[in-house]
């Protein structure tokens, strides 16, 4: 083992936890003020259950030995994760390490279902997805799967990470449905400055995400720091162009979340590319999520904070574009298209169908099963009066008027049941 690789693991571990709570605070600025605690605790939620549920199974089911598909349980209950070495750094670091991707991962679907989804379902869903979805697509990639034997190139994540939860954002907002709101008046942001905040700490997190995927400190681990800094430089400026040829002004939050959209693409390729073919990355991968984006907005869909086209269409293009711009004299792998690897490019495309056919599925799965036990959505009253309350008995901003309580006459709405909660002022001039 490495002193070296060490530490530089153990910051990056610490970077990457630091995303969950940073992604809470740029989904949490894009939402009404109503809804704004809600959808922080839907990102600091992860942290406990899917934390725990990758712990205790979910890190065997990826990680083990086992078939092509799946890991077996021989790590089950953390049995054999020690300080031994893996690698160059101990084994309990690594599983650690993995842990922060799961728990990213499934916290960026909430961004699809925030202002309507009951918490205790949501958090229920979380296990599920982090156990039976991410688990086995991690194994495929990264834990000696078929992809893995299939050449498919992944450095970070652009499959196992973002486009795995961006369909699964898709699924979720097709099954839970519009917010009673949408498309019937705009929905506008509340606090833009949270989501720069969380802009700006995902993108200082994002450097252990990549950078820390080369799992020591060496060469390759300098090559992805150095591309997780320009790609995204690269989407932010064909962004800003877009938006002042079309519309004339340049948005906040049309930068913020072009330099997500360049933090995802570049995440598959950060190790496999040099410098200069990451900004050329950066700067095409501006053009799939803007316009899809801007497609979304006219759709039905309410995938309420454009988890699928920053992450889905990001990842999706970040993946094919990785076996396009690969280059072995930097990897020490494998060349892409431009350097006379054209059959790269198929592999990527093979690897993302089969990670989005397999993530639509199981979701879809997993939300009407628990639809078939409880509601998914919180009731109409509690929707139009904000989740904040109605979810945790708390609101984020109050003021002389006293706070809003909801008192529910009736348990929590099951199937075909509907709950009509009172309202009561509390303090104030009621």
């Amino acid at each position: 083992m490495s002193d070296g690789a060490i530490a530089w693991m153990l910051i990056s571990t610490a970077l990457v936890l630091l995303m969950t709570p940073a992604l809470g605070f740029f989904y949490g600025g894009l939402v009404r003020s109503k809804n704004v605690l809600n959808t922080l605790m839907m990102s600091f939620g992860a942290l406990p259950i899917v934390g725990l549920a990758w712990a205790l199974i979910g890190y065997s089911l990826a990680f083990a030995p086992g078939l092509p598909v799946i890991g077996d349980l021989s790590f089950a209950l953390l049995r054999g994760v020690d300080v031994a070495a893996q690698g160059q750094i101990p084994h309990v670091l690594f599983m650690s390490f993995q842990a922060t991707f799961a728990i990213i991962t499934a916290a960026l679907i909430s961004g699809a279902l925030v202002e309507r989804m009951r918490f205790g379902p949501y958090l229920v869903f979380l296990a599920l997805w982090a156990v039976l979805i991410y688990a086995p697509i991690a194994h495929w990639v990264w834990g000696g799967g078929w992809l893995a034997k299939l050449g498919a190139l992944d450095f970070a994540g652009g499959t196992v990470v973002h486009v795995n939860a961006g369909v699964a954002a898709a699924v979720g907002a097709l099954v839970l449905g519009q917010r009673r709101d949408y498309g019937r008046q705009a929905i506008l942001p509340h606090h833009i400055p949270f989501t720069l905040l969380g802009a700006a700490l995902l993108w200082l997190g994002w450097f252990g995400f990549n950078a820390g995927s080369a799992l020591a400190a060496n060469e390759s681990a300098a090559l992805a720091f150095t591309n997780t800094m320009l790609a995204p430089m690269a989407t932010a400026l064909v962004w800003m162009l877009l938006d002042l040829v079309r519309t004339g002004k340049v948005t906040a939050v049309g930068v913020a979340t072009a330099i997500v959209v360049g933090l995802v693409a570049i995440t598959p390729a950060a190790g496999f590319v040099a410098p200069l073919s990451a900004i050329a990355l950066g700067a095409l991968a501006a053009f799939p999520s803007y316009f899809a984006l801007v497609w979304r907005a006219r759709t039905r869909l309410d995938d309420s904070l454009d988890v699928c086209a920053a992450h889905g269409v990001g990842g999706l293009t970040g993946a094919i574009l990785t076996g396009v711009f690969a280059q072995e004299s930097w990897n020490g792998i494998t060349d892409g298209l431009l350097f006379g690897n054209p059959m790269q490019v198929v592999i990527q495309a093979v690897a993302v169908l089969a990670v989005a056919a397999y993530t639509a599925v199981g979701t879809f799965v997993i939300l009407r099963a628990i639809a078939a036990v409880t509601a998914l959505r919180v009731p109409d009253l509690a929707e139009r009066l904000g989740l904040d309350v109605s979810e945790h008995g708390e609101q984020a901003y109050t003021s002389g008027e006293g706070a809003i309580l909801l008192l529910p006459t009736a348990r929590p709405a099951e199937s075909g049941v509907r709950v009509e909660p009172k309202v009561k002022q509390v303090g104030g001039s009621a």
